[in-house]
Protein backbone atom coordinates (compact mmCIF):
# COMPACT_ATOMS: atom_id res chain seq x y z
CA UNK A 1 0.00 0.00 0.00
CA UNK A 2 0.97 3.25 -0.90
CA UNK A 3 2.68 5.33 1.67
CA UNK A 4 0.14 7.41 3.00
CA UNK A 5 -2.68 6.62 0.62
CA UNK A 6 -5.88 8.17 0.20
CA UNK A 7 -8.46 6.77 -2.40
CA UNK A 8 -8.67 7.96 -5.79
CA UNK A 9 -11.63 10.81 -5.79
CA UNK A 10 -13.34 11.43 -8.56
CA UNK A 11 -11.65 13.36 -10.95
CA UNK A 12 -13.43 16.68 -12.83
CA UNK A 13 -14.33 16.01 -16.29
CA UNK A 14 -12.49 19.09 -18.84
CA UNK A 15 -14.87 20.34 -20.99
CA UNK A 16 -13.35 19.83 -24.40
CA UNK A 17 -11.31 16.45 -23.00
CA UNK A 18 -12.88 12.92 -23.78
CA UNK A 19 -11.30 10.05 -22.83
CA UNK A 20 -11.81 6.41 -22.88
CA UNK A 21 -9.68 2.94 -21.61
CA UNK A 22 -10.69 -0.16 -23.69
CA UNK A 23 -8.73 -3.69 -23.21
CA UNK A 24 -6.61 -4.59 -25.85
CA UNK A 25 -4.75 -7.68 -24.50
CA UNK A 26 -1.11 -5.87 -24.96
CA UNK A 27 0.18 -7.51 -22.00
CA UNK A 28 -2.30 -7.83 -19.16
CA UNK A 29 -5.38 -9.91 -19.31
CA UNK A 30 -8.47 -8.92 -17.63
CA UNK A 31 -7.65 -5.01 -17.44
CA UNK A 32 -7.93 -1.84 -19.57
CA UNK A 33 -4.37 -1.53 -21.48
CA UNK A 34 -5.46 1.03 -24.03
CA UNK A 35 -6.14 4.64 -23.45
CA UNK A 36 -7.47 7.21 -26.08
CA UNK A 37 -7.80 10.78 -25.93
CA UNK A 38 -9.94 13.06 -27.91
CA UNK A 39 -9.17 16.90 -27.47
CA UNK A 40 -11.48 19.78 -28.90
CA UNK A 41 -10.70 21.75 -31.70
CA UNK A 42 -8.23 24.35 -31.45
CA UNK A 43 -7.03 22.94 -28.47
CA UNK A 44 -2.86 23.82 -27.32
CA UNK A 45 -0.80 21.51 -26.52
CA UNK A 46 2.64 21.42 -24.89
CA UNK A 47 4.65 18.65 -24.19
CA UNK A 48 7.78 17.41 -22.47
CA UNK A 49 10.09 14.33 -23.14
CA UNK A 50 12.58 12.30 -21.78
CA UNK A 51 16.57 12.90 -22.35
CA UNK A 52 17.80 9.71 -22.57
CA UNK A 53 19.52 8.98 -25.88
CA UNK A 54 17.51 5.71 -26.04
CA UNK A 55 14.23 6.95 -26.13
CA UNK A 56 11.11 5.06 -27.15
CA UNK A 57 10.00 5.22 -30.42
CA UNK A 58 6.60 6.74 -29.67
CA UNK A 59 8.77 9.63 -28.16
CA UNK A 60 10.13 10.52 -31.01
CA UNK A 61 7.07 10.45 -33.37
CA UNK A 62 5.65 12.27 -30.92
CA UNK A 63 7.73 15.24 -30.86
CA UNK A 64 7.95 14.67 -34.36
CA UNK A 65 3.99 15.36 -34.69
CA UNK A 66 3.63 17.86 -31.87
CA UNK A 67 6.10 20.28 -34.11
CA UNK A 68 3.90 19.82 -37.03
CA UNK A 69 0.92 19.78 -35.97
CA UNK A 70 -2.08 20.58 -33.70
CA UNK A 71 -2.97 17.36 -31.59
CA UNK A 72 -6.79 16.03 -31.82
CA UNK A 73 -5.53 12.67 -30.38
CA UNK A 74 -3.23 10.95 -27.76
CA UNK A 75 -3.12 7.36 -27.81
CA UNK A 76 -1.71 5.62 -25.06
CA UNK A 77 -0.88 1.47 -24.43
CA UNK A 78 0.86 -0.12 -21.49
CA UNK A 79 2.34 -3.19 -20.91
CA UNK A 80 4.84 -2.20 -23.86
CA UNK A 81 7.44 0.27 -23.96
CA UNK A 82 8.11 0.05 -27.75
CA UNK A 83 11.34 0.80 -27.09
CA UNK A 84 14.72 -0.28 -28.33
CA UNK A 85 12.94 -1.84 -31.29
CA UNK A 86 15.18 0.88 -33.73
CA UNK A 87 13.40 1.46 -37.07
CA UNK A 88 10.85 -1.31 -36.49
CA UNK A 89 9.36 0.78 -33.53
CA UNK A 90 9.41 4.05 -35.20
CA UNK A 91 7.13 2.24 -37.95
CA UNK A 92 5.04 0.52 -35.64
CA UNK A 93 4.24 3.76 -33.42
CA UNK A 94 3.84 5.60 -37.31
CA UNK A 95 1.01 2.76 -37.77
CA UNK A 96 -0.87 3.21 -34.87
CA UNK A 97 -1.29 6.80 -35.31
CA UNK A 98 -2.26 6.27 -39.40
CA UNK A 99 -4.66 3.44 -38.34
CA UNK A 100 -6.42 6.14 -35.51
CA UNK A 101 -6.46 8.76 -38.30
CA UNK A 102 -8.12 6.49 -40.64
CA UNK A 103 -10.92 5.57 -38.03
CA UNK A 104 -11.32 9.58 -37.01
CA UNK A 105 -10.39 11.68 -39.78
CA UNK A 106 -7.80 13.29 -38.87
CA UNK A 107 -4.57 13.60 -39.98
CA UNK A 108 -2.00 11.43 -38.79
CA UNK A 109 0.19 13.88 -37.31
CA UNK A 110 -2.70 15.04 -35.51
CA UNK A 111 -2.02 11.99 -33.18
CA UNK A 112 1.15 11.79 -30.18
CA UNK A 113 1.43 8.05 -29.55
CA UNK A 114 2.94 6.97 -26.12
CA UNK A 115 3.76 3.63 -24.89
CA UNK A 116 5.01 2.06 -21.03
CA UNK A 117 5.84 -1.18 -20.27
CA UNK A 118 8.55 -3.49 -21.84
CA UNK A 119 11.72 -2.70 -23.19
CA UNK A 120 12.51 -4.71 -26.22
CA UNK A 121 9.51 -5.92 -27.16
CA UNK A 122 7.77 -5.23 -30.69
CA UNK A 123 4.71 -3.37 -30.35
CA UNK A 124 1.55 -5.54 -30.52
CA UNK A 125 0.01 -3.28 -33.76
CA UNK A 126 -3.06 -5.60 -34.76
CA UNK A 127 -4.10 -5.68 -30.95
CA UNK A 128 -4.06 -2.50 -30.99
CA UNK A 129 -5.50 -1.41 -34.37
CA UNK A 130 -8.57 -4.09 -32.97
CA UNK A 131 -9.43 -2.23 -29.85
CA UNK A 132 -9.39 1.60 -31.57
CA UNK A 133 -13.05 0.87 -32.52
CA UNK A 134 -14.05 0.04 -28.69
CA UNK A 135 -12.26 3.31 -27.81
CA UNK A 136 -13.27 5.52 -30.23
CA UNK A 137 -17.01 4.62 -29.28
CA UNK A 138 -16.32 5.06 -25.44
CA UNK A 139 -14.99 8.50 -25.69
CA UNK A 140 -16.58 10.07 -22.65
CA UNK A 141 -15.88 13.58 -20.38
CA UNK A 142 -15.73 11.10 -17.35
CA UNK A 143 -13.13 8.51 -18.58
CA UNK A 144 -10.43 10.46 -16.40
CA UNK A 145 -10.08 7.95 -13.90
CA UNK A 146 -10.34 4.56 -15.72
CA UNK A 147 -8.19 6.28 -17.77
CA UNK A 148 -5.54 6.88 -14.66
CA UNK A 149 -5.91 3.13 -13.76
CA UNK A 150 -5.59 1.89 -17.80
CA UNK A 151 -2.23 3.45 -17.90
CA UNK A 152 -0.60 1.42 -14.96
CA UNK A 153 2.29 -1.01 -14.89
CA UNK A 154 3.57 -1.68 -11.84
CA UNK A 155 1.84 0.94 -10.33
CA UNK A 156 -0.34 -0.48 -6.90
CA UNK A 157 -2.86 2.76 -7.35
CA UNK A 158 -3.99 4.92 -9.97
CA UNK A 159 -2.71 8.65 -9.74
CA UNK A 160 -4.79 11.25 -10.42
CA UNK A 161 -5.35 15.10 -9.23
CA UNK A 162 -8.42 17.64 -9.87
CA UNK A 163 -8.97 21.57 -8.67
CA UNK A 164 -11.24 24.53 -9.88
CA UNK A 165 -9.62 27.99 -10.01
CA UNK A 166 -11.03 31.23 -11.32
CA UNK A 167 -9.38 33.11 -13.61
CA UNK A 168 -11.09 36.61 -14.69
CA UNK A 169 -14.45 35.93 -13.41
CA UNK A 170 -13.83 32.22 -15.06
CA UNK A 171 -14.25 29.02 -13.56
CA UNK A 172 -11.22 26.85 -14.45
CA UNK A 173 -10.72 23.27 -14.16
CA UNK A 174 -7.53 21.36 -14.10
CA UNK A 175 -7.38 17.86 -14.18
CA UNK A 176 -4.37 15.24 -14.25
CA UNK A 177 -3.10 11.72 -13.99
CA UNK A 178 0.17 10.27 -14.17
CA UNK A 179 1.69 6.99 -14.05
CA UNK A 180 4.82 5.13 -12.35
CA UNK A 181 6.62 3.80 -9.38
CA UNK A 182 9.60 2.73 -10.71
CA UNK A 183 12.81 3.72 -13.46
CA UNK A 184 11.92 6.55 -11.74
CA UNK A 185 14.13 9.68 -11.91
CA UNK A 186 12.81 12.16 -14.39
CA UNK A 187 14.33 13.92 -16.75
CA UNK A 188 12.40 16.75 -18.44
CA UNK A 189 9.24 14.81 -17.59
CA UNK A 190 7.70 11.67 -15.59
CA UNK A 191 6.96 8.17 -16.60
CA UNK A 192 3.62 9.36 -18.22
CA UNK A 193 1.42 12.43 -17.06
CA UNK A 194 -1.07 14.03 -18.98
CA UNK A 195 -2.94 17.22 -17.40
CA UNK A 196 -5.68 18.98 -19.08
CA UNK A 197 -7.71 22.43 -18.29
CA UNK A 198 -10.74 23.97 -20.36
CA UNK A 199 -9.13 27.42 -20.04
CA UNK A 200 -7.96 29.25 -22.67
CA UNK A 201 -3.84 29.75 -23.41
CA UNK A 202 -1.80 30.61 -25.45
CA UNK A 203 0.71 28.10 -26.35
CA UNK A 204 3.85 29.89 -25.66
CA UNK A 205 2.44 30.60 -22.47
CA UNK A 206 1.57 27.04 -22.07
CA UNK A 207 5.09 25.12 -22.89
CA UNK A 208 6.45 28.42 -20.60
CA UNK A 209 4.43 26.99 -18.04
CA UNK A 210 5.05 23.08 -18.03
CA UNK A 211 8.45 23.50 -18.32
CA UNK A 212 8.37 25.70 -14.88
CA UNK A 213 5.50 23.00 -13.33
CA UNK A 214 7.86 19.94 -14.23
CA UNK A 215 10.99 21.48 -12.77
CA UNK A 216 10.06 21.95 -9.39
CA UNK A 217 7.81 18.79 -9.29
CA UNK A 218 8.74 15.42 -12.08
CA UNK A 219 12.31 16.61 -11.83
CA UNK A 220 12.74 17.23 -8.23
CA UNK A 221 11.92 13.09 -7.62
CA UNK A 222 13.29 9.98 -7.67
CA UNK A 223 12.82 6.26 -6.74
CA UNK A 224 16.03 4.38 -7.93
CA UNK A 225 18.23 7.08 -10.16
CA UNK A 226 17.13 5.74 -13.26
CA UNK A 227 15.40 7.86 -16.17
CA UNK A 228 13.00 6.25 -18.40
CA UNK A 229 13.51 5.77 -22.51
CA UNK A 230 9.80 6.85 -22.31
CA UNK A 231 8.71 9.56 -20.28
CA UNK A 232 6.95 12.04 -21.46
CA UNK A 233 4.44 14.71 -19.41
CA UNK A 234 1.90 16.88 -21.64
CA UNK A 235 -0.47 19.88 -20.74
CA UNK A 236 -3.46 20.49 -22.90
CA UNK A 237 -5.52 23.60 -22.52
CA UNK A 238 -8.74 23.40 -24.92
CA UNK A 239 -9.75 27.24 -24.10
CA UNK A 240 -13.41 26.04 -24.07
CA UNK A 241 -13.75 27.91 -20.60
CA UNK A 242 -14.05 30.99 -22.48
CA UNK A 243 -11.61 33.26 -20.31
CA UNK A 244 -10.03 35.71 -21.58
CA UNK A 245 -6.36 34.09 -23.47
CA UNK A 246 -3.48 33.64 -20.28
CA UNK A 247 -0.10 34.52 -21.94
CA UNK A 248 3.10 35.23 -20.17
CA UNK A 249 2.17 39.00 -19.88
CA UNK A 250 -1.37 38.47 -18.20
CA UNK A 251 -1.96 39.53 -14.64
CA UNK A 252 -3.13 35.94 -14.25
CA UNK A 253 -0.28 34.07 -15.67
CA UNK A 254 1.39 33.29 -12.20
CA UNK A 255 -1.87 32.02 -10.76
CA UNK A 256 -2.16 29.79 -13.30
CA UNK A 257 1.05 28.53 -13.53
CA UNK A 258 0.71 27.66 -9.79
CA UNK A 259 -2.14 26.21 -9.61
CA UNK A 260 -0.62 23.68 -12.67
CA UNK A 261 2.10 23.16 -10.52
CA UNK A 262 0.17 21.80 -8.15
CA UNK A 263 -1.35 19.40 -9.61
CA UNK A 264 1.96 18.40 -10.88
CA UNK A 265 3.77 18.35 -7.36
CA UNK A 266 0.88 16.34 -6.21
CA UNK A 267 1.10 13.87 -8.86
CA UNK A 268 5.00 13.60 -8.58
CA UNK A 269 4.40 12.74 -5.05
CA UNK A 270 2.09 10.16 -5.70
CA UNK A 271 4.63 8.47 -7.71
CA UNK A 272 7.12 8.38 -4.93
CA UNK A 273 4.48 7.45 -2.25
CA UNK A 274 3.96 4.48 -4.37
CA UNK A 275 7.19 3.72 -5.48
CA UNK A 276 8.40 0.18 -6.05
CA UNK A 277 8.38 -1.87 -2.17
CA UNK A 278 8.92 1.62 -0.51
CA UNK A 279 7.55 1.78 2.77
CA UNK A 280 8.84 5.65 3.93
CA UNK A 281 8.54 8.78 1.96
CA UNK A 282 11.14 10.59 1.90
CA UNK A 283 11.94 14.70 2.15
CA UNK A 284 15.88 15.70 1.42
CA UNK A 285 15.94 19.24 1.96
CA UNK A 286 19.57 21.02 1.45
CA UNK A 287 19.85 24.47 2.31
CA UNK A 288 22.21 27.45 2.48
CA UNK A 289 23.96 26.13 -0.35
CA UNK A 290 25.74 28.70 -2.97
CA UNK A 291 23.61 28.01 -5.92
CA UNK A 292 20.89 25.37 -7.04
CA UNK A 293 23.30 23.19 -8.29
CA UNK A 294 24.99 22.31 -5.59
CA UNK A 295 22.07 21.71 -3.15
CA UNK A 296 20.78 19.39 -5.81
CA UNK A 297 24.02 17.07 -6.16
CA UNK A 298 23.89 16.81 -2.63
CA UNK A 299 20.03 16.28 -2.34
CA UNK A 300 20.49 13.56 -5.18
CA UNK A 301 23.62 12.08 -3.97
CA UNK A 302 21.61 11.32 -0.58
CA UNK A 303 18.46 10.48 -2.41
CA UNK A 304 19.97 7.58 -4.46
CA UNK A 305 22.42 6.35 -1.70
CA UNK A 306 21.83 2.45 -1.26
CA UNK A 307 23.03 2.56 2.30
CA UNK A 308 20.97 5.61 3.42
CA UNK A 309 17.82 4.15 1.84
CA UNK A 310 17.77 0.75 3.73
CA UNK A 311 18.57 2.17 6.80
CA UNK A 312 15.94 4.37 5.86
CA UNK A 313 13.22 1.17 4.99
CA UNK A 314 15.07 -0.66 8.09
CA UNK A 315 14.31 2.61 10.70
CA UNK A 316 17.93 2.49 11.71
CA UNK A 317 19.12 6.00 12.94
CA UNK A 318 22.24 5.32 11.52
CA UNK A 319 23.13 8.91 10.37
CA UNK A 320 26.93 8.33 9.41
CA UNK A 321 25.38 7.00 5.94
CA UNK A 322 24.17 10.57 5.30
CA UNK A 323 27.26 12.17 6.20
CA UNK A 324 29.33 9.94 3.95
CA UNK A 325 27.00 10.97 1.07
CA UNK A 326 27.36 14.11 2.04
CA UNK A 327 30.77 14.22 1.68
CA UNK A 328 31.41 12.17 -0.98
CA UNK A 329 29.13 14.62 -3.15
CA UNK A 330 31.85 16.07 -5.20
CA UNK A 331 31.06 19.45 -3.44
CA UNK A 332 34.31 21.37 -3.57
CA UNK A 333 36.47 23.26 -0.55
CA UNK A 334 33.20 21.91 1.45
CA UNK A 335 33.79 23.01 5.09
CA UNK A 336 32.16 20.05 7.31
CA UNK A 337 32.20 21.73 10.39
CA UNK A 338 29.51 24.27 8.92
CA UNK A 339 27.59 21.59 7.82
CA UNK A 340 24.30 20.25 10.20
CA UNK A 341 22.15 17.66 9.69
CA UNK A 342 18.93 16.97 10.94
CA UNK A 343 16.24 14.44 10.78
CA UNK A 344 13.06 16.29 11.25
CA UNK A 345 13.74 18.52 14.08
CA UNK A 346 16.14 16.21 15.41
CA UNK A 347 20.07 17.36 15.03
CA UNK A 348 22.20 14.88 14.53
CA UNK A 349 25.59 16.76 12.71
CA UNK A 350 26.99 19.98 13.91
CA UNK A 351 30.55 21.43 13.67
CA UNK A 352 31.70 18.25 11.67
CA UNK A 353 30.49 15.72 13.44
CA UNK A 354 27.83 14.31 16.16
CA UNK A 355 25.68 16.69 17.84
CA UNK A 356 26.19 17.07 21.01
CA UNK A 357 22.77 16.72 22.25
CA UNK A 358 22.03 14.02 20.34
CA UNK A 359 20.75 10.62 21.67
CA UNK A 360 19.86 7.85 19.75
CA UNK A 361 16.63 7.58 20.97
CA UNK A 362 15.80 10.50 19.32
CA UNK A 363 16.95 9.64 15.83
CA UNK A 364 15.04 6.46 16.38
CA UNK A 365 11.88 7.77 17.02
CA UNK A 366 11.90 9.84 13.93
CA UNK A 367 13.23 7.03 11.66
CA UNK A 368 9.81 5.05 13.05
CA UNK A 369 7.25 7.79 11.30
CA UNK A 370 6.22 6.76 7.85
CA UNK A 371 7.29 10.35 6.40
CA UNK A 372 10.70 11.78 7.09
CA UNK A 373 12.17 14.90 6.84
CA UNK A 374 16.42 14.88 6.19
CA UNK A 375 17.53 18.92 6.49
CA UNK A 376 21.17 19.65 5.50
CA UNK A 377 22.40 22.96 5.93
CA UNK A 378 25.48 23.60 4.30
CA UNK A 379 26.51 27.37 5.32
CA UNK A 380 27.58 28.33 1.91
CA UNK A 381 24.78 30.78 1.04
CA UNK A 382 21.61 31.71 0.01
CA UNK A 383 20.41 28.49 -2.39
CA UNK A 384 17.98 25.94 -0.81
CA UNK A 385 16.26 22.96 -2.96
CA UNK A 386 14.07 20.09 -2.36
CA UNK A 387 14.20 16.55 -3.44
CA UNK A 388 11.45 14.06 -2.89
CA UNK A 389 12.37 10.19 -2.71
CA UNK A 390 11.73 6.86 -0.99
CA UNK A 391 13.67 3.91 0.54
CA UNK A 392 14.89 0.31 -1.02
CA UNK A 393 13.00 -2.71 0.37
CA UNK A 394 13.09 -6.18 -0.26
CA UNK A 395 10.27 -5.73 -2.16
CA UNK A 396 11.67 -3.49 -4.92
CA UNK A 397 14.52 -6.08 -5.59
CA UNK A 398 11.24 -8.57 -6.18
CA UNK A 399 9.44 -6.89 -8.05
CA UNK A 400 12.03 -6.23 -10.41
CA UNK A 401 13.43 -8.77 -10.36
CA UNK A 402 10.06 -10.36 -11.43
CA UNK A 403 9.36 -7.75 -14.18
CA UNK A 404 9.16 -10.06 -17.30
CA UNK A 405 8.29 -13.12 -15.72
Amino acid sequence: MPVGHTALCDLLPVKGVKLAAVAAGIRYQGRNDLVLFELAEHSCCAAVFTRNAFCAAPVTVARQHLAAQTPRYLLVNSGNANAGIGETGLADARKTCSLLAQSTGCDAQQVLPFSTGVIGERLPVDKIDAALGNAIAALSEDGWNAAARAIMTTDTVAKGVSRRIELEGCQVVITGIAKGSGMIRPDMATMLAYVATDANVESGALQSCLNRATERSFNRITVDGDTSTNDACVLVATGVAGNPVVTVDSGVYAQFCDAVSEICLQLAHLIVRDAEGATKFITVRVESGRDATECLQIAYTVAHSPLVKTALFASDPNWGRILAAIGRAGIPDLDVSRVHIYLDEVCIVRDGGRAAEYREQDGQRVMDKDEILIRILLGRGGAAETVWTCDLSHEYVRINAEYRS
